[in-house]
């Protein structure tokens, strides 16, 4: 079991890159920012990009992984976005991987003053993205031509450092997300909601139990074995924060690989709102890592 942390792209950089230097120290394997332009309540900030935060991350870690959490079609182009990406893996020495998924309604998707798409919609262009990003990065000269997206001899020279690319971790919880995991995936991660969020964890880990089940028709669909990508598992989607105390955090961990995941994903504990929390009980579930691996 690996396990990793979120650290909120919400504070300046003053504050910010010690947190990502301490989860290095804590022993986490992934440390992931999240990217959006603005994010629920937050939305009136401060709040960061995720690109220029974890180029600065890469350079204050050395062995920790770094992740956007996750990136969307709401406002990157998949052009533009693999230049990111090469840039990003080449600075953080090949340590990137790219958390990706079809985003939903809200700020990112009102900002740019496009109409708001149906679901469906947003798994058709998440498609696409998903298959020209995909092209970009692993070819020296891309065009390309859909319904949301075109590339006109895209270039990635020198290309990712990664071969043939940063890892995709693809978010999924719906049936047609989860078969485009299944087929696009390195990862795949998942937050345990389909529909309204539940009001007790038990009936978020029931959910969580179901989603599985639903993944791995998809890859026996797909001709992949089960075994064959990474699971991530947000723990932070439950109603109850997997940070409220070292031993919420164990019993959930231990959940989790119970349901054959095989990465943990909590957040950095904030003082207010969201992921409310003490950070003496990040340094605590930091001491314990070692014996959670192994659980």
């Amino acid at each position: 079991m690996r396990i990793g942390i979120v650290i909120l792209p919400d504070q300046r950089w003053s504050v910010a890159g010690r947190r990502w230097q301490r989860a290095e120290e804590y022993g986490f394997d992934h440390a992931w920012t999240y990217d959006h332009l603005g994010w629920r309540d937050l939305v009136d900030g401060p709040w960061f990009d995720a690109v220029p935060t974890l180029t600065a991350a890469a350079m204050v870690t050395r062995r920790i992984r770094l992740g956007t959490y996750v990136a969307s079609p709401n406002f990157r182009h998949p052009v533009h976005f693999a230049r990111e990406i090469t840039a990003l893996d080449d600075i953080s020495q090949g340590r990137l991987l790219l958390g990706l998924g079809a985003g939903g309604i809200g700020f990112d998707s009102a900002v740019l003053g496009r109409p708001e798409l149906s679901p469906r919609a947003r798994v058709d262009r998440f498609t696409e993205f998903l298959e020209l990003l995909g092209t970009i990065l692993g070819n020296p000269a891309t065009t390309w031509k859909g319904d949301y997206y075109a590339a006109v001899d895209a270039r990635s020279t020198p290309g990712p450092r990664q071969q043939p690319r940063p890892p995709f971790v693809v978010a999924a919880n719906g049936p047609r997300a989860l078969r485009l995991a299944a087929r696009h995936g390195d990862g795949w991660v998942t937050t345990g909601i389909t529909g309204a969020a539940p009001e007790t964890a038990a009936q978020w880990w029931a959910d969580v139990a179901r989603i599985v089940a639903g993944f791995d028709a998809a890859l026996d669909d797909a001709g992949r074995p089960r075994d064959a990508i990474a699971r991530y598992l947000n723990l932070d989607s439950s109603p109850v924060y997997s940070l409220s105390s070292a031993e919420a955090f164990e019993d959930a961990v231990g959940r989790a690989r119970e349901l054959g995941f095989t990465d943990a994903i909590t957040h950095w504990p904030r003082e207010s709102s969201w992921y409310a929390g003490d950070e003496k009980v990040l340094e605590s579930v930091a001491a314990r890592l070692p014996r959670l691996r192994s659980l």
